[in-house]
């Protein structure tokens, strides 16, 4: 978990008064997060998630992330509704550090998702992005391929020592999508980051989807190539299990067809993803520890999915009809 900011009694009692709380019954930390500190709050009104935002967020893109978790409540969809205080403010402060106040969801994440649940988030994410249509706010995606190059660059030989002849194929890559990234499919807000470890599940069912935290206006369809590099490869990260794959994008398309473009892009922005979560994770690898208790996640989990990505014929090699 990362360093928590710990409330006072007083300063407890302060953020549960302005949410207009009462009846404090269980007040905890939250192991689960790497950025933020998160707590169990149980009050009379009922269960919440309280989090205080360490540096990881910004205060200006607090009211983009948490707009849209109200949006989608709203609209009926498993997020976690922020609760606003008495004045209508989304956010206090502790601290001069900003905090929420979310509603708890029942459920736990899949550690090995079946293809029912693939197919059940498929449709949950394209109720995600039929809910989201209209939203005011906007944001770019700060991690798409136009900050690809960037994240590379001066990486190659760390790169290289981890995975050897990766190199090469990426700046190839970064060659292909400079010249042949789309650039008029349908766009929307999305979700960007619904690995299994941000959605929660009752059964087959989808009880909660969390963590909005790149959030960000982009292609619909890189969202499903986000997902399809997150839900459908075996544990080493190089056989694509196509059982899977055809449920996660027949469950997206009960609820919003994907076009013929975006169904020809398909390998393009699956490529694309997996080199974004290969770069990050790199970036990370490579940086010095602060003392947060953090995993790093290995890049090489993404060398393989890249390399399925890049002999893909078409959509069809991923389970699309």
């Amino acid at each position: 978990m990362a360093v928590y900011t710990e409330p006072t009694d007083e300063e407890l009692a302060i953020l549960l008064e302005g949410w207009g709380l009462d009846g404090l019954r269980n007040f905890k930390g939250i192991a689960e997060g790497v950025q933020n500190s998160n707590f169990l709050v149980e009050a009379a009104q009922g269960r919440f998630i309280m989090t205080i935002y360490e540096k990881s967020v910004a205060l200006e893109d607090l009211p983009f992330y948490l707009g849209l978790t109200e949006r989608a409540a709203n609209a009926g969809l498993p997020a976690a509704r922020p609760i606003r205080t008495q004045d209508g403010q989304i956010v206090q402060t502790i601290r001069g550090k900003p905090t929420a106040l979310c509603s708890f969801l029942d459920g736990v994440s899949s550690k090995r998702p079946p293809a029912s649940h693939a197919r059940a988030v498929g449709a949950a994410l394209a109720h995600l992005h039929q809910a989201l249509e209209g939203f005011a706010l906007s944001r770019p995606n700060d991690l798409g391929p136009d900050n690809w190059a960037g994240l590379w660059k001066g990486r190659s030989r760390h790169a290289e020592a981890l995975e050897p002849g990766i190199a090469a194929a990426i700046q190839s890559d970064l060659e292909r999508f400079k010249s042949d990234w789309p650039t008029d499919l349908p766009r929307g807000i999305i979700h960007a980051d619904l690995f299994p470890d941000n959605v929660l599940f009752l059964g087959d069912q989808v009880s909660g989807l969390i963590d909005f935290y790149f959030a960000c206006n982009d292609f619909l369809a890189y969202d499903v190539a986000v997902m399809l590099n997150a839900w459908c490869f075996e544990a080493n990260g190089r056989e694509f299990d196509l059982v899977k794959g055809r449920a996660l994008i027949s469950g997206y398309e009960s609820v919003r067809p994907l076009s013929a473009a975006e169904r020809a892009a398909l390998p393009l922005l699956a490529r694309g993803a997996a080199l974004r979560f290969f770069l990050t994770r790199l970036v990370d690898w490579m940086t010095p520890m602060d003392g947060a208790l953090v995993r790093k996640k290995d890049p090489r989990d993404y060398a393989g999915r890249l390399a399925f990505h890049r002999a893909a014929r078409d959509a069809s090699d991923y389970g699309a009809p």
